[in-house]
């Protein structure tokens, strides 16, 4: 597996880039809003990688910060979501943003996504919030899970967290560094992706 490519960046198309590394041209497909993100052609990149690989097909995705790459993963699990409707997801929401949505039960907030409807909506909250249960109850039955908040919000964004394939443990250390007490549930996923991104 290829966890990210460091090199110059060659090209931009319309869903890929090209980036160089020791004279190989590596293709690599990305949503409109990382392309748009990911700099200029000519200087030194780092893209987090997911490596498809299939019969007749091998493809590089890449993603401008491992939230996205966690949130692409997720989208994979969900049935009927392939990878080019997964960037497509990841194009027009950001992690945060689409982890309150699904934690939330926010269906106008999916529908509102290209290509998803009201039965893709409720589909990708059910099978992402069950994935996050069996997490719950995988990490509890193995590890002591130190509960470190008690109010309704900081729950809400620890379940977020959850939905974007954090473990417990960790999200318990991160929310151990953020203001639980003042900050929105969104400003707490968004303090909580960035130390758990460190």
């Amino acid at each position: 597996m290829i966890s990210y490519i460091k090199g110059n960046l060659e090209s931009k198309n319309i869903d890929n880039v090209v980036v160089e590394v020791g004279g190989i041209g590596y293709k690599i497909y990305m949503s409109a809003s990382a392309i748009d993100r990911v700099g200029e052609i000519g200087s030194a990149v780092k893209i987090h990688t997911y490596m498809r690989v299939r019969e007749d097909d091998i493809s590089l995705f890449g993603f401008c910060t491992n939230e996205e790459l966690k949130m692409f993963e997720q989208l994979l699990g969900v049935s009927g979501v392939g990878a080019k409707s997964a960037l497509t997801i990841l194009s027009n929401i950001s992690p945060s943003s689409f982890a309150l949505a699904i934690i939330s039960g926010d269906i106008n907030t999916l529908k509102s996504l290209p290509g998803i409807g009201a039965k893709s909506a409720q589909r990708m909250i059910l099978e992402l919030k069950d994935k996050m249960k069996t997490q719950d109850a995988i990490e509890t039955e193995f590890v002591p899970v130190k509960n470190v908040v008690s109010n309704s919000k900081a729950k809400d964004a620890i379940d977020a967290l959850q939905v974007l394939g954090y473990a417990r443990k960790d999200i318990d250390v991160a929310m151990s560094h953020i203001d639980v007490e003042n900050l929105s549930v969104e400003d707490m996923i968004k303090q909580g992706l960035k130390y758990l991104g460190m």
